[in-house]
């Protein structure tokens, strides 16, 4: 069996070391090619020196000369570069089987548009790429023959749940709705008079998943389930009022499909982001991913509940940008980026977030994008919006 050439988009965050792992346990299937990531050169120079890819590439030149002095004292081969343009080539390249499109927020636009450009299957960990640009994106990756298949646990239990044909639509073939589960994050159940006091550290302390701190942040407020609202719609053409959120706080079931005729189907499984990654790597076949089989005795029982939109205003307005369409999820992702820095930075409070991403929405609408530099344009002004509005904030 000839390896997988496969490109990480941001092998040193959560999900690329999650990558790692199921590609270790399969040396003789994949084959890390290009490994990519921001600043973090000592982790990126520990990926190199075990998985020795051809090349690694980071944010700047500064960095990159770093990484390769560390790379030649080591006796490694890996070619290293910087930029952009090095992170849509590693994308791109002809050698390159499978890209895992890793990098969190807009950043990971470019590169993740130029692997469906080049018709690579792409493993989607990414939601903003489809949140910000939904259209442009799936009409590249109809036009070129790219593979997409989502890594979201929530999208791709979907993706498990539906039938092979759904593209042909969800009504014709027998599906009713989705139904998109959500832990709640860790202030499910905190006092509503309490919420403008939290701190980061609280907000980034998941009670089921380990992640990094934005996607953290974005899971307490539930804006993270918002944005996979609009990444849902895109994914699976399915309108607003297709796609209902569940919250369910042990995180087992990771979502469901109704279908017509009374049929749900669920995918279970420990929250376990190794699950999904190893569906993708492996997709349409099953291999191993190293998660710890779900023992349903120990569970016991599982809740849901309906989603409180007081308590979680953002999934409101994801929803009601996704309603309005246009530019409203880029502006809503742009302002939210800015917010959630912020909010990390301590310079505003864990419920003032959503008061930025909601003026941003109110104050710049901008013109439909036609293009990636419109849609580069766009987040770049809603960010400046968003930024004002974070120094105007008491």
């Amino acid at each position: 069996m000839t390896p997988q050439n496969i490109t990480i988009l941001g092998s040193t965050g959560s999900i690329g070391l999650s990558t790692l792992e199921v590609m270790r346990l399969h040396p003789d299937r994949y084959r890390a090619f290009a490994l990519c990531a921001h600043s973090q050169v000592d982790k990126l120079f520990a990926q190199c020196r075990e998985f020795h890819p051809h090349f690694a590439v980071v944010r700047d030149a500064k960095l990159a000369e770093q990484l390769d002095a560390l790379c030649r004292a080591a006796g490694l081969r890996t070619e290293v570069r910087h930029g952009i343009d090095a992170l849509n080539e590693m994308a791109s390249l002809p050698e390159v089987d499978a890209v895992m499109a890793a990098i969190v927020g807009a950043a990971g636009l470019e590169p993740t548009l130029a692997a469906a450009r080049a018709g690579k299957k792409i493993m989607l960990a990414n939601k903003e790429v489809l949140v910000m640009a939904g259209e442009l994106f799936m009409r590249a990756v109809r036009e070129h023959g790219a593979t997409l298949l989502p890594v979201d646990s929530e999208h791709n239990a979907i993706f498990q749940a539906l039938p092979a044909d759904f593209d042909r639509g969800l009504s014709a073939c027998g599906v009713r709705r989705i139904l998109l589960t959500a832990s709640g994050g860790p202030f499910r159940e905190k006092a509503l008079d309490e919420l403008h006091c939290v701190t980061p550290e609280e907000a980034c302390a998941h009670p089921n998943w380990v992640m990094g701190p934005k996607i953290s942040v974005d899971s307490a407020s539930m804006m993270n389930k918002g944005l996979e609202v609009i990444e849902a719609h895109w994914l699976f053409a399915a309108p607003p009022e297709q796609i209902q959120v569940v919250v369910h706080p042990q995180s087992v079931i990771h979502s469901l499909v109704e279908y017509t005729d009374g049929s749900v189907l669920a995918q279970l499984g420990n929250p376990d982001m190794r699950t999904p990654i190893a569906y993708a790597l492996a997709y349409p076949e099953r291999i191993a991913a190293g998660v710890e089989p779900l023992d349903l005795f120990k569970i016991a029982h599982l809740d849901f509940h309906a989603p409180d939109f007081e308590r979680f205003p953002c999934l409101r307005l994801a929803y009601d940008a996704l309603s309005e369409g246009g530019t409203a999820p880029a502006i809503l992702n742009a302002a939210n980026e800015v917010a959630v820095e912020a909010f990390l930075n301590r310079r505003i409070r864990f419920d003032q977030i959503h008061q930025v991403n909601r003026q941003t929405l109110d104050e710049w609408t901008g013109s439909a994008p036609q293009s990636l530099k419109d849609l580069i344009e766009l987040d770049t002004r809603s960010r400046s919006v968003a930024q004002s509005l974070v120094g105007r904030l008491k």
